[in-house]
């Protein structure tokens, strides 16, 4: 078993990230020591929190997160990825095409000045 601060070592989550994540049960400690309140984590602990780590990566909110978590068997978890990929791809060509728009503002405006 890991504490707290081995345990965020590990994950590269931060010992707030860890404490919210266990209030919001999207990973709670294993254990907590009745005597000193301290926080456990173990192996299984670790494999969720570095899914987590990808999934904040691939801008996941907290309640697709815990929707991830929720589904233990992690069956839906290929659907749930390729469903935030298409949306990303999306905004890829969302933002491509007002690049291209801005880019068009920009010429006409330059073509304006140079009349004058």
């Amino acid at each position: 078993m890991y504490k707290v601060s081995e345990f965020s070592k590990m994950t590269g989550l931060s010992k707030e990230t860890l404490r919210y994540y266990a209030e919001i049960k999207l990973l709670e400690p294993v254990f907590i020591d009745p005597n000193n309140k301290y926080r456990y984590y173990d192996n299984g602990s670790y494999l969720v929190a570095r899914l987590l780590v990808h999934l904040r990566r691939f801008n996941f909110t907290i309640q697709e997160m815990l929707t991830v978590v929720n589904d233990e068997s992690f069956e839906n978890l290929e659907q749930i990825l390729w469903k935030k990929r298409q949306g990303l791809v999306d905004q890829v060509q969302e933002l491509e095409k007002l690049i291209e728009e801005m880019d068009d503002f920009f010429e006409f405006g330059m073509e304006d000045t140079e009349d004058d």
